[in-house]
């Protein structure tokens, strides 16, 4: 019912997700593979997107997907209206600031370890939004902030707490020779197109002792949570992580992990991470094997309560 009620109000917006621009998914963006299974045909919002496995290494990705141009378009126009019909309650660039303070408190303490002695460096902030993470991290360590972000509205925001600003996503940006002592991809890689670029890009952004910290959501959290493949899956996330695939993917840009954490909402997982030498390295085939037969038992056993 209570799902129902949410696509409900989800269709009375008239966002037509088919007449967007769509591309097709040729291969896994972490394996290469191109042996897909396909697992869903509509996502939590009651749209017809369709996800699919990669057969070989288990990632989870929308196949097709929405261009870039779409979902530039689909950020700048829908995607607050979206998640707050969704939600049925507003969630703009106002409302989510009590909520990333919250967030930015946590992470901080997470951080503390790692970052405890240093008293200068600088930050990027990747999709930092307005600005509240990078301005509670950068205070309390003694580091000057940047934001990168696509949303004007957000960026003056973060402009407003004294933060550099950047319009755009980390597929636009181009750093020339800055270098940063931290890098934040909070709550952000799920949405970027092309995942294992993005965070082979931010690792060669990194100082040799920096740090970068990433989190996703936990995609198996998701569907176990809601006992819902298709309520993990939405239109936003063009890859939905597992543990498996997001420490594959980490290993493989040439991050090591120093600090894993399972977050208080028990549904994103973060890591922080030091720059190092790539490692080839993949999920077992029966980890995978594992994955699919977990996702047709949950699509096929009613939940219990």
């Amino acid at each position: 019912m209570v799902l129902t009620e949410a696509r409900s109000r989800v269709a009375e917006l008239g966002w037509d997700v088919r007449a967007q621009a769509w591309e097709a998914v040729e291969s896994c963006n972490l394996c290469g593979g191109t042996s897909f299974v396909t697992l869903t045909h509509e996502d939590r919002y009651g749209f017809p997107v369709a996800s699919a496995a990669c057969a070989d290494c288990g990632l989870v990705f929308l196949v097709p997907r929405p261009t870039t141009d779409a979902y530039d378009a689909f950020y700048r126009d829908t995607y607050r209206p979206l998640v707050s019909a969704f939600h049925g309650r507003v969630i703009d660039a106002a409302s989510v600031e009590v909520e990333q303070g919250e967030y930015a408190s946590s992470l901080a303490r997470l951080l503390a370890p790692v970052l405890a002695g240093r008293s200068s460096g600088s930050l990027l902030d990747v999709g930092g939004s307005t600005g509240v993470v990078a301005e509670a991290i950068c205070s309390t360590y003694g580091l000057s902030g940047t934001v990168l972000d696509p949303a004007p509205d957000e960026l003056a925001r973060a402009a407003d707490r004294g933060l550099e600003t950047i319009p755009g996503t980390i597929e636009s940006f181009e750093p020339g020779s800055d270098r940063f002592e931290v890098v934040l991809l909070c709550q952000t890689l799920d949405h970027v197109l092309d995942a294992s670029g993005a965070l082979a890009k931010l690792r060669s952004l990194l100082t040799d002792d920096g740090i970068l910290f990433v989190d996703v959501v936990d995609f198996r959290a998701a569907y176990l949570r809601g006992w819902s493949v298709e309520g993990a899956t939405k239109v936003d996330h063009p890859y939905s992580f597992t543990e498996d695939t997001i420490e594959a993917m980490l290993a493989r840009a040439g991050l090591t992990v120093a600090r894993k954490d399972y977050a208080a909402d028990h549904l994103h997982v973060g890591y922080v991470c030091s720059p190092g030498a790539p490692v080839d390295t993949l999920p077992a085939a029966t980890s995978v094997r594992e994955l699919l037969r977990e996702i047709r038992f949950v699509q096929n056993t009613p939940a219990r309560r």
